[in-house]
């Protein structure tokens, strides 16, 4: 396991020249009539069923929309929806036409959306009333996003496309664009652990790069029967590549849940009503479901597989997972840059206590050192993995200084530290940066910090994460005030809202302490290290008490 990248050692070079991803995920399987895409389950209960057929008329009226006005294959679209219909139809339609998609998580505020339409250069948005109501204070600031279809748009709206009207006005024959592999497809912005977001650019074969790492964290997927669903967002990697597009590769029905609000007891009804088999949770929803009783017991629960990915569980998670669940939980491993690249596959024996798992079958994962150079087993140094190969990006767009500094030596660094023993299996140890890992998100300072300066009270902030037994960590805020200013509860809810509000619902600080300064290097970079470790030690003094 441990030896140096070479071209055998990676699926790239089985790559065909030629592939999309609508044709593999939608239009192939369109074909049988009654093959069902999406299990639909809607706020009031009710549950609807799309088929494979339905998806691609809808896909291709709303190609030819985009066509008649103006988007042409490179053109970059956000797509700003929850789990449904319309926000798998947006996916396949973009592919079709050879554009670039660009999820956006629901919950963004004003200022995470304007950044990563900005940057990329967003020509179109296809989102609903409420990320209508978003965009609206920012559109002056972006020229390029001529079009924005809503679904449910508001009446006489001169400024905006109504989904379903131009949906029933286009024709439902498309011919999908013969694209290359190598063709983009999508870009995903990372969570902004080293700076701003940056956008990772893949190709159309960055899903046939996912496949063998779904199957192994889904023990042997697809088996007949298998029906597939998630509770993340279908705008994050997780959500849209280790699970909607690999299940419609495979022609396997994928659940669509809209909730509010994740509810244990919901979720095990949800799993039970519709007779989900695969279910990757990110390892917050396990800890929420934890303290259900029994559920066994109390729901006809058919699970096959339960997946997990973002942070190591622990054995006593699994052994929950074991027994309330009915299956052993296979963890896995990636990144946005390069995705799925390590698991577990209990079916299969690739499993050790305390491990993340092994490489997925056509990757070749190391430890190295800074230089590039392979660690004696046992050793720590960067979890690495060696280029090229089907799951990288192909860049981040527009940064080239940011893309040359992800590799070393032939070899792509996630920017986590581990080690890796005899038989190939890795261990986590931690992150290089500053990132927050938070109910299941990977949450960047720097945005959080940004959000909170533009705030009138705020001189100077830092964000860090700080251990939480539920969320694994919880984002904390060190706040300098400015004059006039004055540090109280009320002052400390003024902030939170403004970052929910410009910035995400899940990225605000939980808790804020304010400070007389922050510590700095002389060159005036915050040390975040140092608030770390302050709030370490101030933690273990209060378990001491």
């Amino acid at each position: 396991m441990n030896t140096s990248p070479t071209a055998a050692d990676h699926p790239h070079s089985g790559t065909p020249d030629r592939f999309n991803i609508a044709q593999v995920c939608c239009d192939r399987w369109a074909a049988e009539p009654e093959r069902i895409a999406i299990i639909q389950k809607n706020a009031d209960g009710s549950v609807q069923q799309h088929s494979f057929l339905t998806l691609q008329q809808h896909a291709n009226r709303l190609a030819n929309s985009l066509r008649e006005h103006g988007v042409q294959a490179g053109d970059r679209v956000g797509i700003m929806l929850p789990q449904g219909l319309e926000a798998g139809t947006a996916h396949i339609a973009l592919y079709k036409l050879g554009a670039i998609a660009v999820p956006l998580f629901k919950l963004f505020g004003t200022d995470a959306i304007e950044h990563r339409a900005s940057n990329c250069a967003m020509r179109g948005l296809i989102t609903d009333a409420s990320g209508l109501q978003k965009i609206e204070g920012i559109r002056s600031n972006l020229p390029e996003l001529q079009l924005c279809y809503v679904i449910d748009a508001p009446a006489q709206r001169a400024d905006v496309l109504d989904y379903h009207e131009q949906l029933k006005r286009h024709s439902d024959r498309f011919e999908t664009l013969d694209t290359a592999a190598q063709d983009p497809a999508l870009i995903i912005y990372t969570s902004g652990t080293t700076g701003h977001p940056k956008g990772a650019l893949h190709a159309h074969r960055v899903l046939l790069g996912h496949l063998a790492g779904v199957r192994s964290s889904h023990d042997g997927f697809p088996l007949p029967g298998d029906r597939m669903w998630t509770p993340a967002d279908w705008a994050w990697i997780g959500g849209l590549l280790d699970v909607l597009l690999p299940a419609w590769y495979h022609g396997v029905p994928v659940v669509a849940y809209r909730a509010d609000k994740f509810v244990a007891e919901d979720v095990f009804g949800l799993i039970e009503e519709l007779d989900i088999r695969n279910v990757f949770f990110p390892p917050t929803a396990l800890k929420l479901l934890r303290p259900v009783e029994n559920p066994q017991q109390r729901w006809q629960l058919s699970l096959r597989s339960v997946a997990s990915g973002g942070e190591s569980l622990g054995d006593e998670l699994l052994a929950w997972g074991d027994q309330a669940l009915g299956v052993r939980i296979n963890e896995f491993y990636g990144q946005t840059e390069c995705n799925l690249v390590v698991s577990s596959c209990a079916s299969q024996g690739v499993y050790r206590a305390h491990a993340i798992g092994r490489a997925v079958d056509g990757y070749n994962v190391a430890i190295i050192d800074d230089y590039g150079v392979v660690v004696p087993t046992g050793d720590s140094g960067h979890i690495a993995v060696a280029t090229p190969n089907g799951s990288q990006m192909l860049r981040y767009w527009e940064n080239t200084q940011a893309t040359e500094e992800k590799y070393i030596n032939g070899w792509l660094v996630t920017g986590d530290k581990g080690s890796m023993d005899e038989d190939g299996y890795i261990f986590f140890l931690g992150r290089n940066d500053d990132v927050i890992t938070s109910a299941g998100y990977r949450i960047g300072p720097t945005p959080i910090e940004d959000c909170l300066i533009k705030h009138p009270a705020v001189k100077l902030a830092a964000a860090i994460g700080k251990k939480d037994p539920i969320r694994t960590e919880v984002v904390k805020a060190f706040v300098v005030l400015n004059e006039g200013y004055a540090a109280s509860d009320t002052t400390i809810k003024q902030l939170q809202a403004h970052v929910r509000a410009q910035l995400a619902a899940h990225e605000y600080p939980r808790e804020i302490e304010f400070l007389d300064e922050l510590p700095m290097t002389t060159t005036g970079k915050i040390i975040r290290k140092a608030l770390r470790e302050r709030e370490e030690q101030r933690t273990a003094m209060e378990l001491d008490a």
